[in-house]
């Protein structure tokens, strides 16, 4: 990097930081921050859901397995959670947005009081953020990592600087100050990656190269759809995780759907952000597919980075740079916007009452002050991802985030839907607490007495299974339907008159503890 790189760099943090202080203006409440009082545009909320799915991670640990294996890389990640969008786009999207305007919530898991009882919300709450921690400090991580291939940064310095430039932002602008800083960040992601791919085309050879690069014998096997670990039984997996993940599921994307104007908007911004998944990553894959043709290296997860330092100009390459802090700073500040949510309306009104008797002031203090903890938080994390404990960076997030998420997603997801109805709090708890069980069994008793240990696929979608099948069986054995649970399953699938349960968005209540 030179001058020029570091001043793309320098001025997209502050274009951040003023996009932070802009949409100060537009938080009056906690209805604001957490879901932009429901008036955000479709568009904006599709582009905000689309980007808030990335990190550097896709530059890291993606581009060392496309490094690799190849378009494996897409078909197993991008690919499924474009499908899995899809679906969502009609099952959850709207419903989620009914939650927030029929039942005047602020977080997604408000709702689940009500659909099962408090200690099944306060469960799926405090796994969830504990895990979200873990996830978001790979992020900053893999961020860092990449940093430190172009400034000589360390880690922590690294980890020091994205985290700090975020928490400005999101915490002083709420969810607006992520959706526009994240249309932005789109604009130059999309500028960033054309210009990685033209200029790895013109390396060689042009246009053609497209097609013609095949055959290559440094890429063997890299045309083959699934390669390695990431086989057929890892792709369904996966695309029943990113289903549930991607639609609502660890939280920050259904914020997205929450925040549109109405349910039919919900689904127009699902249908963008599937559309965009299923087209965008060809884009930015396709030079990490190439890089063993351009550069050879022993550390596959810094290929992309190396390929950009040789191939682009400067300032073309500080903007490929800020491309990276980009997805991060996206996603990362997204998940806060969403644990801050969860932390001041689900947890702490439960273990306070005098939580649950703040005015609009505190509790957007609040809000503010809880999205500057999870964010240190996830930070320290960080510096420990590269740890014997956590593993390496795509071991966290493949491994531990695909494999622990089945468990909290499924009550929070499927309590949404009708069919679902006979599964009460006893299926809600048993799958999320046998789910966990078995992650640990697979991950580790059970893997550390297999040669070779358990195959990857069997690591994150056993835990999935496992809580699938308990959730539902138990609610057919268990039938826990009651009268006020049938009623927030009208309310949430009904587009009917407020009469019938709905009701134009309102004013977010102050949380109260209730219990069954």
């Amino acid at each position: 990097m030179n001058s020029l790189d570091w001043a793309v760099l320098i001025g997209y943090f502050g274009v951040m930081v003023a996009i932070g202080v802009w949409s100060h203006k537009r938080v009056d409440d906690v209805s604001d921050y957490f879901t932009a009082g429901g008036k955000m545009p479709w568009w904006l909320s599709g582009i905000s859901h689309h980007m808030s799915g990335y990190s550097a991670v896709m530059f890291t640990g993606y581009a060392a397995i496309a490094y690799t294996y190849g378009i494996t890389s897409y078909v197993t990640w991008s690919f499924p959670i474009a499908i899995g969008i899809a679906i969502g786009a009609r099952l959850f999207a709207p419903r989620l947005n009914r939650v927030r305007s029929r039942l005047h919530v602020a977080s997604p898991l408000e709702y689940l009081k009500n659909r099962y009882n408090l200690p099944t919300q306060q469960a799926l709450a405090w796994s969830g953020v504990l895990l979200k921690i873990v996830d978001v400090g790979a992020k900053w991580a893999a961020i860092a990592t990449l940093l430190s291939v172009f400034t000589g940064a360390s880690l922590n310095t690294g980890i020091l600087v994205t985290g700090a430039v975020t928490a400005v932002y999101c915490t002083v602008g709420g969810l607006w100050a992520d959706a526009l800083t994240e249309l932005g960040q789109f604009v130059i992601q999309f500028v960033a990656g054309i210009a990685m791919l033209v200029a790895v085309m013109a390396e060689l050879g042009g246009f053609s190269s497209l097609w013609t690069v095949w055959d290559e014998p440094k890429l063997a096997g890299h045309a083959e759809p699934l390669a390695g670990p990431y086989m057929m039984v890892f792709l369904i997996a996966y695309l029943f995780i990113k289903t549930f993940e991607y639609n609502g599921g660890m939280w920050n994307q259904a914020q997205r759907y929450m925040a549109t104007d109405t349910a039919k908007s919900a689904q127009r911004s699902g249908v963008l952000s599937a559309v965009l998944w299923l087209v965008w990553p060809l884009v930015l894959f396709f030079p990490m597919w190439v890089a063993p043709l351009i550069i050879e290296t022993d550390v596959p997860a810094d290929s992309y980075a190396l390929m950009a330092e040789q191939l682009l100009p400067h300032g073309l390459l500080g903007l490929v740079i800020v491309g990276f802090f980009s997805h991060t700073m996206a996603m990362c500040s997204s998940d806060a916007n969403a644990i801050a949510a969860v932390v001041t309306r689900d947890i702490m009104p439960a273990v306070s009452r005098r939580v649950r008797e703040w005015d609009t002031r505190a509790g957007l203090l609040a809000a503010r002050w809880t999205t500057l903890l999870f964010l240190g938080l996830s930070m320290a994390i960080a510096t420990q991802v590269n740890s014997p404990f956590f593993g390496d960076i795509i071991t966290v997030v493949i491994k531990w985030v695909a494999g622990l998420m089945g468990p909290i997603a499924i009550p929070l997801m499927l309590g949404l839907l009708p069919w679902f109805r006979k599964s009460g709090p006893t299926a809600a708890l048993l799958g999320w607490g046998v789910g966990l069980v078995a992650f640990w069994l697979v991950n580790y008793p059970i893997s550390w007495n297999v040669e070779g240990g358990v195959p990857l696929q069997y690591q994150v979608s056993v835990p999935l299974v496992v809580s699938l099948v308990l959730y539902v069986m138990v609610g057919w054995i268990k039938p826990e339907a009651t009268p006020e649970r049938d009623e927030v399953l009208s309310r949430i699938n009904s587009d009917g008159p407020s009469g019938a349960g709905g009701s134009e968005a309102g004013p977010v209540p102050t949380p109260a503890a209730t219990a069954d």
